[in-house]
């Protein structure tokens, strides 16, 4: 039997006394004077309490006599190389690196931005400045010189710190030359540059460069945590995609480590010592939440892998992973299942390794569609949990809460809201709709513990970007409907849900029904211009492995499906197979670029594509068919 309503409903009824109570789970250095306050028109979380996040993620445990338990596992498919850190060392390590930055200058409040791959120096880096009370803005490892320029004029660090390559399937990139031109290109420029030199590039360095383990090692002091406020921040996150001014998401210390900590428990059931592997990077939300932070401060052990769910070396490196770390829960995005599902339609290679340590499969970043939904039950034997949040938020907002007692899962559901979020479904006007009927989801206020009390020096935009549109609630810009048992359904960014001859029709509901085709792997679909009808769908899906039927037959085949389905209101008449999604380095679809691609709009590479010649493949596929051209 699920607790799940009897905690919702304890919130609701007692907001205050709800978050105090799970704050008791954080070691705090003083009480706060007010659980929840509003002060500038800005919602204020733990007001007035003291507490540092490093010591709760790795001094606390130690304390506790646990100092020898794993806190890091790091498995690099791409260079073969395997460590366990233990939290005593991971303690010394991050003493170290902290009491380094003290000496290069780093005071609490200063801002330092990292750069890294997906190594446990990353964490390191991030922990240690959590440590002294400094600012951390991770920008994803690759990033183009001039979005990370950018990013240091808005975060102003005053030490960067990163590593001397990154590496993907096929290809190694130097990252110093990246930093290096994109300090040239800032107006800003910062003071330091700790690198961390790995065996695969040895990185020049210059008179403010520092060689990362040679600092580290040859420091004598062991910084001390500094004290800060609850409402401090932790760290800066900028939003991926940008362009222009930079939108950093601000995370304060007091709240971020209550609503992680009660989540890792009451959400993906997670106890200390147990191995919880986030499948995602640090240069993300998730990476943030669910690599680094939450899993510490739990007291649990976090998986690092520097790999791909194909190709490194084959579809079955997830299964290999959860086998031999003993891995409880993984979380992932859709797009990795895809991929899996694509290469390995069966599931053969799941047969090759022990999974009786796995619990929990855990789904998010973009909307989990059933049929993948459907196929990773039926090959793994473990619930799959698809649940709902945004970089703005840094954990759920819907879900399933293992940790309480599953639920009935519905297939393409996030399941329901979680206690702190009280989700309503509005019209353009701010009205509530009935239940089953589309509209814009939105958050009534006050957001809870660790989400964005606001944008880095930004009080306004925050404002005028989350706010404004509907008083009194927070606009997470995606549309969908609740159905007659509460449960949210997630359907679509509210700039895909397309208007055909006056009926608003969800692009996320399409793509379910052409995900379901036995040959089709991924898919999305658009909502393109039409002189007649205003805009209609057009539909790309890419095959799975092996499939021989002819391309021409499977689109005829899709789109009949979507009109049985859905009817002929879906107005899909054009399928188009592609070899592949271009996407963001976080598994995201562009669904935006494509859209412009085909109403032949002027468009620009996003920052975070992962491989830009997709672009050129998808506008060649489109303009065969007659579109954007």
């Amino acid at each position: 039997m699920s607790r799940y309503a009897e905690t919702y409903d304890r919130w609701k009824n007692d907001r205050d006394g709800f978050w105090a109570e799970a704050a008791k789970d954080v070691d705090w250095l003083k009480p706060w004077d007010k659980a929840y306050d509003r002060i500038d028109n800005l919602d204020r979380w733990f007001v007035g309490a003291e507490c540092n996040t490093c010591w709760n993620a790795l001094d606390r445990h130690v304390k506790a006599g646990h100092g020898s338990r794993d806190a890091i596992l790091y498995d690099s498919a791409m260079t073969g190389t395997k460590a366990r850190h233990t939290y005593d060392e991971v303690l010394d390590e991050v003493a170290r690196l902290a009491a380094s930055l003290q000496d290069l200058g780093v005071e609490k409040g200063d801002r330092v931005i990292l750069y890294m791959p997906m190594i446990p120096q990353a964490l390191f880096g991030m922990l240690a400045c959590a440590r002294i009370g400094a600012i951390h803005s991770v920008v994803f490892g690759g990033f183009a010189p001039h979005e990370l320029s950018t990013r240091i004029n808005d975060a102003k660090p005053k030490v960067i710190l990163t590593a001397s390559c990154g590496i993907e399937p096929g290809r190694i990139i130097a990252y110093k030359p990246l930093v290096d031109d994109a300090i040239a290109q800032a107006e800003h420029k910062p003071q330091h540059v700790v690198v961390f030199q790995r065996p695969e590039v040895s990185a020049e360095l210059g008179s403010t460069d520092h060689d990362w383990s040679a600092l580290v090692s040859a420091q004598k002091r062991r910084a001390d945590c500094v004290t800060v406020k609850a409402t401090d921040p932790l760290y800066i996150l900028y939003t991926s995609g940008t362009t222009g001014q930079p939108k950093g998401v601000v995370r304060d210390n007091g709240g971020h480590m209550v609503a992680l900590r009660w989540s890792m428990e009451n959400i993906y059931d997670i106890k200390p010592g147990e191995v919880f592997w986030s499948a995602s990077d640090v240069g993300w939300v998730v990476g943030h939440s669910y690599i680094c932070y939450a899993p510490l401060l739990r007291g649990a052990t976090t998986l690092m892998f520097e790999g791909k769910p194909v190709g490194t070396p084959d579809a079955g490196s997830f299964w290999r992973v959860i086998s031999e770390y003993k891995v409880a829960a993984l979380f992932t995005a859709p797009t990795a299942f895809r991929a899996i599902k694509k290469e390995d339609p069966e599931g053969k290679l799941i047969g090759n390794y022990d999974l009786s340590c796995f619990r929990t499969l855990f789904l998010a970043g973009e909307r989990a569609d059933p049929d993948t939904v459907k196929w990773a039950e039926n090959h793994l034997k473990v619930p799959v949990i698809d649940h709902w949040w945004q970089t703005e938020t840094g954990w759920a907002i819907a879900a399933n809460p293992v940790g309480l007692g599953k639920l009935p899962v519905k297939h393409g559901s996030p399941t329901v809201a979680m206690p702190g979020y009280e989700i309503h479904v509005l019209d353009e006007g701010g009205h509530e709709v009935p239940p089953g009927q589309l509209g814009a989801i939105c958050v009534k206020l006050p957001l809870p513990p660790s989400c964005l009390p606001t944008l880095w020096n930004a009080d306004e935009r925050f404002r005028s970007s989350y706010l404004q549109h509907f008083p009194g609630y927070y606009e997470t810009s995606d549309a969908g409907f609740i159905d007659a048992d509460g449960y949210l359904y997630i359907m679509a960014r509210t700039d895909d849900i397309i208007n055909v001859a006056g009926h608003r029709l969800s692009t996320g509901g399409m793509e379910e029904v052409l995900a379901s085709h036995p040959n089709v792997a991924e898919c999305a679909v658009l909502g393109i211009a039409d002189e007649v009808k205003g805009q209609l769908p057009l539909g790309l899906i890419v095959l799975k492995a092996g499939v021989n039927k002819a391309a021409a037959q499977i689109e005829k085949e899709c789109v009949k499906l979507v009109r049985d389905t859905i009817g002929a209101v879906a107005a899909l008449k054009t399928v188009i197979t592609i070899k592949r999604l271009p996407k963001t380095r976080s598994g995201k679809i562009l669904r935006a670029t494509m859209r412009k691609i085909a109403d032949k709009e002027p468009f620009k590479a996003p920052a975070t594509i992962d491989d830009p010649e997709i672009l050129e493949e998808i506008a060649a596929a489109m303009k065969a068919h007659g579109i954007g051209v």
